[in-house]
Formats: C-alpha cells, sequence, structure tokens
C-alpha cells in the first residue's frame, strides 16, 4: 500500500470513528425531546435535510477536490443509471432504522437499545459476504467476536425479562436488521454519487417516509417550546448532518465489515452520557466491557 493510501485510510476511519461518537449522542437528544418518539425521528432528518442540500449546493460551486479527498461534488455530476433505486432504498432503509429505533430508546434504557441496533456488524458481514463475496479473515472474525463480548458486557446487568422493555430491547435488536441493510445500500451506493448528494437524497426520502408515520403515530408532534426546537436541532446537526456524513465519507473507503463494527463505538459513548446525564449508571463489569469494545474496534482496524 502506497503511502497516500495509507493515509486515507486512516483519515478514512478517524471520520468513522468520529461520525461514530457523533451518533453516540443521539440516545441523548431523543430521551430530551418533549416530542414522541417518531416525531423526533421525522424532525431528526427534516431539519437536517436542508442543511444537507445547501451544504451540497455551496459545494458544488467550489472546485471538485480529488477523488479519496473530500466530497468531490460537481454541479454537474449525473448520476450513474439505477443509482437513484439505490438512494431511495438507503433512505427508506434509513426510516425503517429510526422509526424502530427511537421508540425502542425509550421503551428500554439507552445502553440496551443502542448496543442491540449495533448487532448490525453480524447482518453486515454476511450481507456483504452474500453480495460481494468479501469473506472475512480470521482475525476480523476474532475481532468482531471480542467487540460483541466486550458490548454484552457492557448492557448485560440491565437486561429485562418482559414487558414494555423486553419488547424495546426486541425493537432493539429488529433495529440491527434495518440498519444493516442501510449501511449495504449506503455502501453500493458510495462508488455512484459523492457523500453529499448520496446523504442530501437519502436524508429526504428518509423525511418523507417518516412523515406519514410520525401523523399516525404521534401523541406530541411539534415541541412545545424553544428548547424543544433546540433539542431537535441538535439531534439533526451532530448526529445526523455531522455523524452520519462522516460515517457515509468513511464507509465509501474502507471495507463494509470494518465499517460496521467500528461503529460499535457509538455504545460506549451513548452508555457514558446515559449515566452521566441521565443517571444511568454503570457498573464496574460494563465500564470493563467498555474496554473490551475498544479493544475489539482496534483489533478490527488491524485486522481491515
Amino acid at each position: 500500500m502506497s503511502n497516500p493510501e495509507g493515509r486515507r485510510r486512516t483519515l478514512a476511519f478517524i471520520a468513522l470513528l468520529s461520525g461514530a461518537a457523533a451518533i453516540g449522542f443521539a440516545p441523548i437528544f431523543v430521551r430530551l425531546s418533549d416530542t414522541s418518539p417518531t416525531a423526533s425521528a421525522f424532525w431528526r432528518v427534516a431539519l437536517a435535510a436542508p442543511v444537507l442540500w445547501a451544504w451540497l449546493l455551496a459545494t458544488s460551486h467550489s472546485p471538485p477536490l480529488p477523488r479519496g479527498e473530500g466530497p468531490g461534488v460537481r454541479a454537474e455530476e449525473t448520476l450513474p443509471p439505477g443509482t437513484l433505486r439505490i438512494l431511495i432504498l438507503t433512505g427508506l432503509m434509513f426510516a425503517c432504522d429510526l422509526g424502530v429505533w427511537h421508540i425502542s430508546l425509550t421503551w428500554t434504557s439507552v445502553a440496551n437499545s443502542t448496543l442491540e441496533a449495533n448487532f448490525a456488524p453480524i447482518f453486515v458481514t454476511l450481507g456483504a459476504w452474500l453480495l460481494w463475496r468479501q469473506r472475512p479473515t480470521p482475525l476480523f472474525v476474532l475481532a468482531l467476536a471480542i467487540t460483541l463480548a466486550g458490548a454484552m458486557l457492557l448492557i448485560g446487568p440491565n437486561f429485562n425479562a418482559g414487558g414494555r422493555a423486553f419488547i424495546g430491547d426486541a425493537l432493539g435488536v429488529l433495529t440491527a436488521v434495518f440498519y444493516a441493510g442501510y449501511m449495504l445500500s449506503l455502501k453500493a451506493a458510495t462508488g455512484r454519487a459523492s457523500t453529499l448528494r448520496i446523504m442530501a437524497v437519502s436524508t429526504t426520502v428518509t423525511a418523507l417516509a417518516l412523515l406519514p408515520y410520525a401523523l399516525a403515530t404521534a401523541e406530541h408532534f411539534w415541541p412545545q417550546n424553544m428548547q424543544g426546537w433546540l433539542v431537535l436541532a441538535g439531534l439533526a446537526l451532530i448526529p445526523h448532518v455531522a455523524g452520519q456524513s462522516l460515517i457515509a465519507w468513511g464507509f465509501a473507503r474502507l471495507p463494509a465489515a470494518l465499517s460496521s463494527v467500528s461503529l460499535l463505538l457509538q455504545v460506549v459513548v451513548a452508555a457514558l452520557c446515559a449515566w452521566l446525564l441521565l443517571g444511568e449508571a454503570m457498573q464496574p463489569v460494563q465500564m470493563a466491557g467498555g474496554a473490551i469494545v475498544l479493544a475489539g474496534i482496534y483489533l478490527a482496524r488491524q485486522a481491515g
């Protein structure tokens, strides 16, 4: 591997981890929101979409960056055949992801729901193998096992049996299926369009898909005051505009399986934030689990 290529991969990995950390704040914003969970899912993307389109249009008037160095947006960019269908699929998968996950976040603990949503690497690795014949290396399988074992230690003490919390845990696992579909479709789209165009189009599709769902199910659709709007703005800008854009950019430059397991960093961030801001205390075994997750991510980086 050439030195410039090595630097690009390192930068992509840093972007991926930064995006995962930003997404780790999403559960906190959802919990602080004064709207219903399905409404906050809609507002997350509805407020993010105009920002992404403005960013795309502003960047399109500047000279494109070399491939691999940035979004590389061109005003005259035309999408290859079939790309729009992939972008629509990406947006629909993310709509399913958010629609289910935001309910899970309010029915079980932040740590539980975030971990369960991040079981997606199992489905991503399987999907990448079946779709693109990207067979995982033995070292990566070991890294994935270590990471998931650490994540189980992180969440284990909070698992609930029965009732509303159990349904929340089940919805968290279902989220992982949709999240895997989102990441696989995102991976398919990254070679066909710029990161900003992918984000702008897919986010718009997600918002359009979530609007009727939110209107039909949300008891509180509109924020109650300015503080409620600020919480939703934070949810849109930090986890989505910043976090998802960094992830999409890094995802385009790294193997799908490595990218997905690296996103488990958001489990650690979400659990720490829930402990510090929401009073969901972490036990020593959970702290040890967080450390093991980080070790697994590092090992996966070596395997990639």
